[in-house]
């Protein structure tokens, strides 16, 4: 390496949210992740539709990331994601609500993309406004449909978005797609640890 070379930045950390989240237990289990490791995001991916149980864990999580400085976004529920205050949100429809999220949100919203496995689907949303697409699974079940590396290898040559690779992730695979991919969703992995963090910290020891 020569003098004016820098060596290649290291993945950032995104955490998913369990889809079920226990208030009495959660924000502390999430804040003492966040103390323990930098994290650049934090997306709420909850299984209910229920407005007021969204908004409670919304409120609750939110003032544990804001208190770090740490950006928190909403699975698809754009309207909500800005009366509650949160950073932006994570659509899982790919480019389809792209374009109106960001006129709903402003140009300072974070909005992100899940694109499973399809490289025209994350061409789309890019040119569609989106500030980061995300790849996934990495491994999946049965006959389940997987990111392949080959995907993030010409990601990362190709398109400057921001990619996150996620679902399913283990520490080979976190070695493997580090040098491919500019964040790691990682949700399921850890939270079911008795110790979230540490198990954050075994995942990703390659990163350090």
């Amino acid at each position: 390496m020569t003098e004016t070379e820098q060596p290649p930045e290291q993945p950032q950390l995104y955490l998913l949210s369990p889809h079920v989240i226990e208030l009495s237990r959660f924000p502390d289990q999430l804040g003492r992740v966040l103390d323990a490791h930098a994290v650049a995001c934090i997306r709420l991916t909850l299984a209910t539709r229920d407005e007021d149980t969204i908004a409670r864990a919304a409120d609750a999580c939110r003032e544990v990331a804001h208190a770090r400085d740490v950006a928190i976004v909403l699975t698809d529920h754009v309207s909500l994601a800005e009366r509650l205050g949160l950073d932006g949100v994570h659509l899982m429809d790919a480019a389809k609500s792209v374009r109106d999220a960001r006129k709903t949100l402003g140009p300072d919203a974070i909005v992100g993309s899940n694109c499973g496995t399809s490289r025209h689907a994350g061409m789309s949303a890019g040119e569609a406004g989106a500030d980061y697409i995300s790849f996934g699974p990495i491994s999946g079940i049965a006959d389940e449909a997987t990111a392949p590396d080959d995907l993030f290898q010409w990601w990362s040559e190709m398109i400057e978005v921001p990619c996150v690779a996620e679902g399913g992730l283990t520490a080979h695979s976190i070695a493997r797609l580090a040098p491919m991919t500019d964040f790691f969703g990682i949700g399921e992995e850890i939270w079911a640890a008795d110790d979230p963090a540490a198990a954050l910290t075994t995942l990703t020891a390659a990163l350090k």
